[in-house]
């Protein structure tokens, strides 16, 4: 769904620089005197969005053992050796601009969205995790969960995309795979059934929708462009371009193919 709360849509490009470039004009075109320092801080004082990322990340995910600008410097210097982490995470914002009717802007989901936020910070710890630093990435993981509520585990692999609208109550698995496209709501467990070892969470698809309070439990496939209703548990396959609801989710029609 493409948002009609700017009067001039902002541009869709990889190019970062175009990008930020889009969010500071918005942070500038804020006249509220009692939120202006809180856009100069995140946004107008920062040369480019990597730094303005691991500035934010910095703040949030530190606590007294790690200082802010230990963990400010970390992610910078992450986001230097890996680019598409910051890539990614404005592939996200344009993604909850465009799906989310409740976004006005770019710098709405970067400031005060918790499951953008908390998708950025995972895909720090698992760019820890994949290098090793599985303790610290750990550690992460347990500031996202205490910060936001939602539960990643660092190992899982998200494409990108992604949007995760409010976000509270989300918990992800260790093996879950989840494509690019994808949107999640509030409450969604992509969990296990008991199994203690290997690949024991689930797969959802490029472009498939999970609603709010849903149970995707075991190594099963949520198909392409899928749509998973609220409150439902799904134990077997939903193949691409079909509705599934219910206790257990039952096929109950298709979705209509991207144009």
């Amino acid at each position: 769904m493409t948002q009609a709360a700017t009067e001039t849509p902002p541009e869709r490009t990889s190019d970062l620089t175009a990008f930020w470039q889009d969010m500071q004009s918005q942070a500038c075109s804020c006249h509220d005197p009692l939120i202006q320092d809180v856009f100069s801080t995140n946004i107008g004082d920062h040369p480019d969005f990597a730094s303005a990322l691991a500035s934010l990340l910095g703040t949030k995910l530190a606590d007294r053992s790690i200082p802010a600008t230990t963990i400010t410097r970390l992610v910078a210097s992450i986001l230097s050796a890996d680019p598409d982490i910051a890539e990614a995470a404005a592939a996200d914002i344009l993604a909850t601009y465009d799906r989310d009717p409740a976004c006005p802007d770019l710098v709405t989901p970067f400031l005060f969205f918790k499951g953008w936020q908390a998708l950025q910070a995972y895909r720090i710890s698992h760019h820890l995790w994949t290098k090793g630093r599985q303790h610290l990435a750990h550690h992460f993981q347990s500031r996202i969960n205490e910060l936001f509520a939602i539960d990643i585990h660092p190992a899982a692999r998200l494409g990108r995309r992604l949007s995760i609208d409010h976000g509270t109550g989300i918990v992800i698995g260790e093996t879950c795979i989840v494509e690019d496209d994808v949107s999640l709501f509030q409450d969604v467990t992509l969990g296990g059934t008991g199994k203690l070892s290997g690949n024991r969470h689930p797969i959802v698809r490029r472009g498939a929708m999970i609603g709010a309070g849903a149970r995707i439990l075991g190594r099963l496939v949520i198909g392409e462009y899928a749509r998973i209703g609220a409150a439902s548990v799904v134990l077997e396959d939903i193949p691409a371009y079909s509705t599934a609801v219910g206790n257990p989710a039952r096929i109950v029609g298709t979705t209509p193919r991207p144009a």
